[in-house]
């Protein structure tokens, strides 16, 4: 089918509108009065009398085949053929061509990468240059399409090129759309019913999305949200609620989702996303389905799922009764459902990054229509131009460092019938800590050799020997930028729990520092290493110098503790491994649901 045929299909390619010269061996562009048009009208072009476009062929003239780059008219020998690309006309003062060189097909073929930077540059002329009043009121379009909301002041106003991303994206069941209100709940004003913190490194290397259940039982803190009327009104925060009430329920905003997640896991977003049920139909559909797979036939009559064992393409409704369903997999829980909306999510990225996808104008076209329809966005986020510029970044990483994990939680002890869960303490803060420290989950290339630092390897040597028993060590606790109660805290935890009885609380240290130290004489080297080893400390907190005396004139090292610590017991030492039983995935592997 030729390139006017392909066009009135919606399937043209850019390419398919130059063609060959045999005279020149130059790629000429051809466009005809049956070319495609715009989805947004442009200019329209000035006639002739006669009611030929300007600059087109006459009426009655036949119309030209195109054929696409690297390809030859079947129709290059005939002067008269209905294909036949005419010569370009002879400057003056340029000699004609010779006869013997005329219709005389290219010796010498056109390199692939010529032809690719003739088939770019072509194109991006035709788009910048052709189209370009299209072009400006299709991106208005886009524009419009955006629906935002204010951040409240949740934010931190907004991600930067030059810094690590985090990005909320909030997935609600407000049954609004067509075809939706069948779901059940038609009424609901919706819940954050799927939510995730995508964390992007700040080299961009790797990623984590951070899966939050959303029966997790957590604080709900106090939410200023923007009226209709501009005014602003702080909607009460509740304690021991299911994180997915932070969403819609007593009028609470995606910024109040925010400010919950911060509270929960000390990280601020930058941006938030919000997609509802349409979402997933029409991304899916828009880059032709997603590949996922099965390890059991699935027929769950609460999300209409039903596919058999292996591996299957959905779009549209299957896949968003696919995301939906959790009866039938796993434990029938929604810890469940969140490994297999991770899987899904995994599929899609893989799509989004293929050739098949990016290498066609429809299907991206398709994805600027959908994301613009589809998503509601921060009042950081609220232009093309803003969307664009995030997508840039995000098309930096390799989708095989982008780690898929979940908060760590256990059942919540407090019931019988286990409905809800709480976080896990002794696994979720490294989780969290990580993602702060911007500690890849994946194994990439450090651009920083940390262990070839002179620095760093005399630190990780003070942390090496001997190490006293913990009833010897003496040492005096103070505060420098801790919070209030902290040196008293951490005292009480070592004399009851650690068994450092030879400790005393010594007020507030002269100056605030922004990370804890722990100062001591080097003959006290073995007591400092038991301290360290109690507390957490890294070999970068351990300053060797000089004791002090405590009340009974015995030397004593000095614990000072800085704006970075944490509360007693917790440790100070940067998390470089994920803990064993946290469960992880990375976005290039296809994992079958079970």
């Amino acid at each position: 089918m030729d390139a006017q045929g392909r066009g009135r299909a919606d399937d043209i390619d850019p390419a398919d509108q130059w063609v060959l010269n045999p005279r020149t061996g130059e790629y000429e562009l051809r466009l005809t009065p049956s070319a495609p048009q715009s989805a947004v009208p442009g200019p329209r072009r000035a006639t002739s009398r006669a009611g030929a476009p300007a600059g087109g062929p006459p009426p009655g003239a036949a119309r030209s085949r195109t054929t696409a780059p690297g390809r030859e008219s079947d129709a290059d020998d005939h002067d008269d053929a209905p294909g036949r690309v005419p010569a370009p006309r002879r400057r003056r003062g340029v000699p004609e061509e010779p006869p013997s060189r005329r219709g005389r097909r290219p010796v010498k073929k056109k390199s692939r990468a010529k032809k690719i930077l003739l088939w770019t540059g072509g194109t991006m002329a035709f788009v910048l240059v052709g189209t370009a009043g299209a072009a400006y009121l299709y991106l208005q379009h886009l524009n419009d399409n955006i629906t935002s909301v204010s951040d409240d002041g949740a934010s931190t106003g907004g991600f930067s090129s030059d810094k690590a991303i985090n990005i909320l994206l909030i997935g609600t069941d407000k049954r609004t759309g067509s075809g939706n209100k069948g779901y059940g709940d038609a009424d609901s004003v919706g819940h954050a019913d799927t939510t995730i913190l995508l964390h992007v490194s700040k080299d961009r290397t790797n990623a984590t999305a951070l899966s939050i259940p959303r029966d997790l039982i957590v604080d709900i803190p106090d939410c200023p949200t923007t009226q209709e009327d501009g005014s602003t009104k702080v909607i009460k925060g509740t304690q021991g609620e299911r994180f997915n009430t932070s969403l819609g329920q007593e009028g609470r905003t995606p910024s109040c989702t925010v400010r919950a997640v911060t509270e929960l896991t000390g990280i601020q977003a930058d941006n938030f996303m919000v997609a509802d049920f349409n979402a997933v139909k029409t991304l899916t559909s828009a880059v032709g389905g997603v590949e996922v797979c099965l390890g059991k036939d699935i027929d769950d009559p609460d999300s209409h799922l039903k596919l058999s064992k292996g591996t299957h393409t959905i779009e549209g409704e299957e896949a968003l009764a696919f995301v939906r369903t959790r009866h039938s997999v796993g434990f029938g829980g929604d810890l469940s459902r969140i490994e297999i909306q991770q899987q899904f999510l995994s599929a899609l990225m893989r799509k989004l990054k293929s050739n098949d996808t990016l290498s066609s104008p429809t299907k991206m076209i398709k994805l600027a229509e959908a994301g613009t329809k589809a998503l509601t966005v921060d009042s950081q986020l609220d232009s093309i131009d803003k969307l664009k510029d995030l997508g840039l970044e995000l098309g930096k990483l390799n989708v095989k460092n982008l780690t898929f994990t979940t908060v760590p939680v256990v059942d919540n002890p407090a019931e019988k019938v286990k409905a809800t869960v709480v976080l896990n303490e002794s696994t979720a803060p490294t989780v969290f800590q990580m993602i702060k420290d911007d500690v890849s989950f994946t194994e990439v290339k450090q651009k920083a050799k940390a262990s070839k630092d002179a620095a760093a390897a005399a630190a990780a040597a003070r942390l090496k020997g001997t190490k006293s028993a913990a009833s010897e060590v003496r040492v005096q606790v103070m505060n420098g930028g801790a919070p209030a109660g902290s040196a008293q805290e951490t005292l009480n935890w070592l004399q009851i729990d650690e068994g450092v009885t030879k400790s005393e609380n010594a007020g507030n240290a002269p100056e605030v520092l922004s990370r804890t130290t722990l100062e001591y004489d080097p003959d006290q080297a073995d007591q400092a290493r038991r301290l360290a080893e109690i507390m957490g400390l890294p070999g970068t907190a351990l300053k060797p110098g000089e004791s002090v005396q405590n009340a009974q004139g015995l030397p004593t090292m000095t614990l000072t503790l800085g704006k970075d610590f944490k509360g007693a017991g917790v440790p100070l030492t940067a998390a470089t491994k994920v803990p064993d039983s946290v469960q992880k995935s990375t976005a290039d592997k296809v994992q079958c649901a079970k």
